[in-house]
């Protein structure tokens, strides 16, 4: 099912980071400095875009430290995607359906998180650790790493980090499931520390929605 894998991805990639320093030499000094600057990160919104396959998405997400997300969408119109940091609800206005998946203290950690990225996957740079354009066609320029699976378990081949060199912000990330598939995430207008409320995160379900529970996995 699409969708269970683009949540997964969002969950990973939310639990990573968006900035780093100028000070890092190796791909791995990358992933530290980041995660310890996504730890001094209150909050953040952004724009953002995805595409899975011949499936493209867009709206806007918010996080709020340490795992709180939202991602409300204009593409499809109306769909929900929001975590509370125990608690997954997906709610798809076509199928008048509210997916939830609750995730034990164990799944969490094992789902996302940069210290399970660097446990897992191996880092190093795409081409070289100096700007090159994040497009074949584009004149933006970002630094890229590759962060490639250490052994069969993990459910993506690979991950690659886009980050914007001037404004210290990851700009795309990209990954490659087991089947092949490609995921990709753009986040523009990014904006951080706006004093988000906790209230964003609490979903108001429409009441002629169809509740599925579990829709992921069993986790008990």
């Amino acid at each position: 099912m699409k969708k269970c894998g683009i949540v997964l991805f969002i969950l990973l990639i939310f639990k990573f980071s968006f900035l780093y320093a100028q000070e890092i030499i190796t791909a791995d000094r990358h992933l530290e400095l980041v995660s310890n600057n996504f730890a001094a990160m209150r909050d953040f919104e952004a724009n953002v875009a995805i595409r899975s396959g011949n499936m493209d998405m867009a709206g806007r997400l918010s996080f709020k430290a340490p795992s709180l997300l939202r991602i409300d969408f204009s593409r499809p119109a109306e769909q929900v995607i929001v975590f509370n940091g125990e608690t997954l609800t997906v709610y798809v206005p076509d199928m008048r359906a509210i997916l939830v998946q609750n995730l034990s203290r164990s799944r969490r950690a094992a789902t996302y998180g940069l210290s399970m990225l660097r446990r897992n996957y191996v880092a190093s740079f795409v081409t070289s650790p100096h700007p090159e354009p994040l497009d074949a066609m584009s004149g933006e320029r970002v630094i890229k790493l590759r962060l490639t699976r250490r052994s069969a378990a993990e459910g993506f081949r690979e991950i690659i980090v886009s980050i914007n060199p001037e404004t210290r912000i990851i700009r795309r990330f990209e990954g490659r499931t087991i089947g092949d598939m490609e995921v990709r995430m753009d986040m523009t207008n990014i904006r951080v520390n706006q004093g988000i409320p906790d209230t964003r995160f609490v979903f108001d379900s429409p009441g002629t929605a169809n509740y599925y529970h579990n829709f992921m996995f069993r986790d008990d």
